[in-house]
């Protein structure tokens, strides 16, 4: 777990720690009222009340966290009301569940067992439960207060990183179009073509996008280079499931500035012909992407610009995907390597 998700898994669990708290509270008034009195009030009693309530609410919150997605796009007001019916739902089953064991505990055997033996005390944990809606209400509405904040600042994070990658995308594209005006106005129009869709992919919201669409806007991009630097840029891909592609999606500009930034250490540092391999491969749920090219060892250092880029797309993948996004990147023996991997959602 990277030190960055410590703090959004603290922030989220917290909530949690505080339903539990209140909920033994609710427990030791339960119990007590109970009892009647102090001297009355007994440890097993109390403990009965507070492994009850502590089985509802972490129920309760394991079961909600389990549907985070599909309660999300709901309505509030919606996922309150939802959380109270499935509040009392598992009150219901968990009353019936402990009959149950408290009947085959007596005689180890489920004989005589009647309905009205399963949901003995039912009416008064029921009404446990509505008690604890209170808590849980809370709980629901903390939570989705806290999942709008994270969704503020991951488009505030993104729309910040935005403003970057222009200037450094724009700038290095234009001067390979217009190194080739003079040279070759046919392989220039060409190039400006691509350009130009490009460019209009990189003034767009770096949004989601289809894993089709970022590999295309690559090789694009990678068709601008190839007429720069003829024979010098040799590209290998290995597609591999490209018929989910269209399915899995990307952060827009996430493929294309890597690739740019493995033809500067490789192709424009060596003079002689240089092959870049690029794999995009689909396993279960998990995409890895694995760029491999040539590099001079002494001329490693990166540009501003190409750091920038690349810090970008390592932002842009973890506030997507948190901690199952890994970026990682090998050098040896003359090749260097950048390896991808995240779960897609």
């Amino acid at each position: 777990m990277g030190l960055s998700s410590i703090p959004e898994k603290i922030g989220r669990w917290h909530y949690v720690l505080e339903l539990l708290i209140a909920g033994n509270i609710l427990a030791m008034v339960l119990a007590l009222a109970q009892a009647q009195s102090w001297q009355n009030l007994t440890f097993i009693s109390l403990m009965q009340f507070v492994l009850f309530i502590n089985w509802v609410l972490l129920s309760f919150a394991a079961v909600t966290e389990y549907f985070e997605q599909r309660l999300s796009p709901l309505s509030l007001k919606l996922t309150l009301v939802l959380g109270f019916l499935l509040l009392q739902m598992i009150v219901l089953c968990t009353t019936a569940v402990l009959n149950i064991l408290m009947h085959f505990g007596q005689s180890f055997s489920f004989a005589g067992l009647s309905w009205g033996a399963v949901f003995d005390h039912t009416g008064m944990n029921l009404s446990f439960g509505m008690l604890l809606g209170a808590f849980c209400f809370r709980y629901l509405y903390l939570r989705e207060q806290w999942n709008k904040k994270q969704h503020s600042e991951l488009n505030a994070r993104i729309q910040a990183m935005q403003a970057r990658i222009h200037p450094h995308f724009l700038f290095n594209s234009l001067n390979s179009a217009i190194s080739l005006i003079s040279i070759d106005p046919d392989k220039a129009e060409e190039m400006l073509l691509n350009l130009s869709r490009l460019l209009r992919a990189s003034f767009q919201e770096l949004k989601l996008v289809s894993l089709q669409e970022e590999i295309e806007l690559s090789q694009r991009y990678l068709a601008i280079e190839k007429i720069r630097l003829g024979d010098r840029l040799q590209v290998e891909w290995k597609l591999v499931n490209p018929e989910m592609y269209s399915r899995v999606q990307i952060p827009l500009l996430t493929l294309q500035p890597l690739v740019e930034n493995s033809i500067f250490h490789g192709v424009e540092k060596i003079l002689t012909k240089s092959t870049i391999s690029i794999l995009v491969e689909i396993l279960q749920n998990q995409v890895n992407i694995v760029i491999t090219n040539p590099y001079a060892q002494d001329k490693i250092t990166l540009r501003q610009g190409h750091g920038i880029a690349v810090e970008n797309v390592k932002q842009r993948l973890k506030a997507y995907y948190g901690s199952s996004a890994t970026f990682q990147s090998f050098a040896g023996k003359g090749m260097f390597t950048t390896v991808v991997q995240y779960r897609y959602k």
